[in-house]
């Protein structure tokens, strides 16, 4: 007999997706509350996590906050610092001085006039990033986003966050069990049992016999064991789109104790690939990300290895790890009483640090459109699985309009990026719109897109994206422009002096904390 009311969620898996996932929920739901949503996670004692994801969108603020974390705590315990967006070196000609920023401030006057035809038209000597936004500017001079009296989840400028992945998940654990009421079960599962109309009504485990649920979260990783392995829903394979599917990750020391945060993550193009760096306040996590089928691991290791003593890194460099990944994502995400989050759900590759907001962007439906009944489920799933193929869609395009635009002609790999066939259509429709006028809100135009459509701007303009001529446009006012590129300059020449620099604020968040709101 199939239970007719949802009261017992149970999330198979921790690490990020698992407790992050537990933490949105059980915030929600209350599951220390009378008549409140049972929520239990299981996971094996002897799986660690991948860790894959040490860059955060600003979102996770607000999802943090809302869990009921103390930023400060978060601080402490997961080694983090502050995120103002990236920055791309050599994507587009190969040379020593390419590059741009994607900061995560919106450029001054976004939807006002048509700041990237005149920028064309007028300032195209200098980066469009730098022009349009005061954000590098802080991230060059290595400038926090707030200041010490700023208090917590508020910022002066836009901001998300670097952290230990591993850090993140043993932090969320701590949250749920001590404040939020979440039941854990340290313990293998060893097999399911369905019920006749093939809902999934309890895990068999090695230690703690059945555990019977109304619903079934997925966060096992790329194994996907329930959605993957148990109902056979097929991960579509994106590789003819995005080639990467293997890299080399490997975490080192600063030089020295004081030496700078940086506040952006930077990617910095190879020969088939690139390079992740990220700061934290005690190292810096960095990592190749590589096509297996454009350059050996051999050669991958040689530039990666190359790239940190470039860096600074001095000494014996430890010997990377070895990830392999198939870029993709499921057919559906939710089948019947089973919701896949996480990597078990799909997994791109790291540019733009996707993998933990999609995380939250899932958590964050589930917990909007929780059904309160088994026959709510399947109407549920059905809008689920439309928004996340939509969602899916949108993040291959983003990251492969970083590839279309580059024009690095040293090797296979770049080629092969901008070979027609490999682009999807969408993005193909759009980039012929672009020629003749910038990414809009019609363009991108759900309420909450996962890249919106200034993220489109700062990418293509930074690559070096030009319009075509074409018929000129009542919006294309060059006073009101020129106005806001001074409102830009004038933010720009307030901030850097006002704000501190990265390292000291964050060491004074370690000792004393932030205010709290």
């Amino acid at each position: 007999m199939v239970t007719s009311t949802i009261s017992h969620v149970v999330i198979v898996g921790g690490g990020s997706a698992g407790w992050l996932t537990a933490a949105v929920l059980a915030a929600r739901y209350r599951p220390l509350e009378h008549g409140g949503l049972r929520i239990t996670l299981i996971e094996s004692p002897d799986v660690a996590p991948i860790g894959v994801g040490e860059g955060t969108w600003p979102t996770m603020r607000d999802t943090l906050r809302e869990a009921g974390v103390s930023e400060t705590a978060f601080f402490r315990s997961c080694d983090a610092a502050f995120k103002q967006g990236s920055r791309f070196n050599r994507w587009v000609s190969g040379a020593e001085d390419d590059y741009y920023f994607h900061p995560f401030v919106l450029p001054q006057g976004y939807g006002e006039t048509d700041l990237g035809r005149h920028w064309q038209k007028r300032h195209a000597q200098v980066p469009f990033a730098d022009l349009v936004s005061y954000q590098p500017h802080l991230c060059v001079a290595g400038r926090a986003p707030k200041q010490v009296s700023t208090p917590e989840f508020a910022g002066v400028a836009n901001y998300g966050y670097h952290l230990d992945a591993g850090k993140f998940g043993l932090f969320l654990k701590a949250h749920c069990l001590e404040k939020l009421g979440v039941h854990y079960v340290p313990d293998h599962v060893t097999g399911i049992r369905s019920h006749e109309n093939g809902d999934i009504a309890a895990l068999h485990t090695k230690e703690h016999g059945e555990l019977e649920a109304d619903l079934f979260v997925d966060c096992t990783g790329m194994q996907s064991m329930l959605l993957g392995k148990h109902y056979g829903v097929p991960l579509l394979s994106q590789k003819h789109v995005l080639f990467n599917d293997s890299a080399l990750a490997v975490q080192v020391p600063y030089a020295g104790e004081n030496d700078p945060i940086a506040s952006q993550t930077t990617s910095t193009a190879q020969s088939a690939g690139w390079i992740w760096d990220i700061g934290l306040p005690t190292r810096r996590g960095v990592g190749h990300v590589y096509s297996s089928a454009h350059v050996s691991d051999e050669e991958a290791e040689r530039e990666l290895r190359a790239y940190l003593k470039s860096t600074g890194v001095t000494g014996e460099i430890p010997a990377p790890r070895k990830l392999g990944f198939q870029p993709g994502y499921r057919e559906k995400f939710w089948h019947r009483n089973c919701v896949a989050i996480g990597l078990s759900a799909g997994f791109i590759e790291p540019l733009e640090a996707s993998a933990l907001a999609m995380v939250e962007l899932s958590a964050a439906m589930l917990a909007d459109e929780m059904p309160v009944t088994r026959d709510q489920l399947d109407a549920c799933a059905q809008r689920f699985n439309e928004t996340f193929t939509y969602r899916w869609e949108r993040v291959i395009d983003f990251l492969k309009l970083h590839y279309v635009l580059s024009r690095r002609e040293d090797s296979d790999y770049w080629r092969d990026n901008r070979r027609p066939e490999t682009i999807p259509e969408r993005l193909a429709n759009l980039l012929t719109l672009w020629r003749h006028r910038p990414p809009s809100r019609y363009d991108i135009n759900r309420i909450q897109e996962v890249f919106p459509a200034a993220s489109y701007q700062y990418v293509m303009y930074g690559m070096g994206f030009r319009h075509e001529p074409g018929p000129a446009l009542r919006h294309e006012d060059a006073a009101l422009a020129d106005s806001y590129l001074r409102e830009a300059a004038s933010l720009t020449r307030r901030m850097l002096p006002a704000l501190p620099d990265n390292r000291a604020l964050i060491d004074h968040i370690r000792r004393h904390g932030l205010q709290q709101r």
